[in-house]
């Protein structure tokens, strides 16, 4: 069984910058595709960025630029670097994990707030 634990959310100012983390116990993490998503208020869950197995990235438009995945297989560990952080990032931001023949995961979430 999988279990996501995340870290690193925060308040921060306009500009700056914060690094997510979230750790997963079990198997199957080297062959699993990584990412984070967020959810504002009142606005529906969206992809911010994924990383596959083979290190393969994949951004949304709007943090394009701005914010790095990456994972390190032998902590089990994939992060989300922010940088030039915008008030329209202040979100929840949920770690997702899918490997083959598991149902995906998700993180308990963590809150990033970007003041202006």
């Amino acid at each position: 069984q999988v279990q996501l634990v995340e870290s690193g959310g925060g308040l921060v100012q306009s500009g700056g910058s914060l690094r997510l983390s979230c750790a997963a116990s079990g198997v199957a993490f080297r062959i699993a595709i990584l990412g984070w998503f967020r959810q504002a208020p009142g606005k529906q869950r969206e992809l911010v960025a994924t990383i596959t197995g083979g290190g393969i990235t994949n951004y949304a438009e709007s943090v394009e630029g701005r914010f790095t995945i990456s994972r390190d297989n032998a902590k089990n560990t994939v992060y989300l670097q922010m940088n030039s952080l915008k008030p329209e990032d202040t979100a929840v931001y949920y770690c997702y994990f899918a490997a083959p023949a598991m149902s995906v995961k998700w993180g308990q979430g963590t809150q990033v707030t970007v003041s202006s």
